[in-house]
């Protein structure tokens, strides 16, 4: 019998790429799906489209922007979890986004302010004995703040900041906390954008470092980002300022 027949896991923005990947994934491996998402549609279709298990995944409402719903939301789960996932994202252009606060706000409410007020709530749950794991996905773009996507950037800087005390205070509970620190990926969000083709990563290649998370803090998918992760974080101010 699979070790995580009893298991559940809860992810939180489930409609992404990713997320979708990390459903079929985790169903694989054993585990219940708790699948969150504004858009409880598009998750039903696609579990029936791929003939996912139906009495392994339940669709659940999640707003990450509604901070208000976050506990009730919480309470309600049927099953606290074994591992939480957090995938919600929200993009727009850099300029769009310095010159309208309201999608900037978008943003921040999403990548990060929607990150630290659910997943605290699971966090700070010690009467759940079942929580193992945390694991937030964040973005290369929040190591070095640059020209292209620095609004974007930061929001994505805090929530890996938050992930990394995080992981502190819950490492007395044996409760690991992992940071997916992601490259460019064949997903909705990336559409339109002009990609260096050699360096994009498919969903499900992304969604198998999620599952099989260890024990590191960053989890950098794949040998060339993690080469781009390392130079950015050691490029002199000089150089930095002359990337895109």
């Amino acid at each position: 019998m699979n070790q995580n027949t009893n298991k559940t896991v809860l992810i939180l923005g489930a409609n992404s790429d990713v997320a979708k990947q990390c459903i079929i994934q985790y169903l694989e491996k054993g585990f219940s799906v708790m699948a969150a998402s504004r858009n409880t549609k598009s998750l039903e279709d696609f579990i029936v489209t791929n003939n996912l298990d139906q009495k392994k995944v339940t669709v659940l409402y999640f707003d990450a922007a509604d901070f208000d719903s976050h506990q009730q939301f919480y309470n309600d789960l049927s099953v606290k979890p074994h591992i939480a996932v957090y995938s919600a994202g929200f993009l727009v252009d850099n300029q769009k986004a310095l010159r309208d606060f309201k999608v900037a706000k978008q943003m921040m409410e999403v990548n990060y302010m929607g990150g630290v007020s659910i997943l605290s709530i699971i966090a700070m749950d010690e009467i759940n004995k079942n929580l193992e794991r945390i694991i937030g996905l964040s973005s290369l773009s929040g190591v070095r703040g640059r020209k292209s996507n620095f609004v974007y950037g930061s929001t994505k800087a805090a929530f890996t900041q938050y992930l990394a005390g995080l992981r502190q205070e819950l490492a007395s509970r044996k409760i690991t906390v992992n940071a997916l620190v992601i490259g460019y990926i064949r997903t909705k969000i990336n559409e339109g954008l002009e990609l260096n083709e050699s360096l994009i990563m498919e969903p499900d290649y992304v969604a198998k470092f999620i599952v099989n998370a260890g024990n590191s803090f960053t989890i950098v998918p794949n040998f060339k980002w993690k080469m781009i992760y390392h130079i950015l974080r050691l490029l002199p101010e000089s150089l930095a300022a002359k990337l895109p």
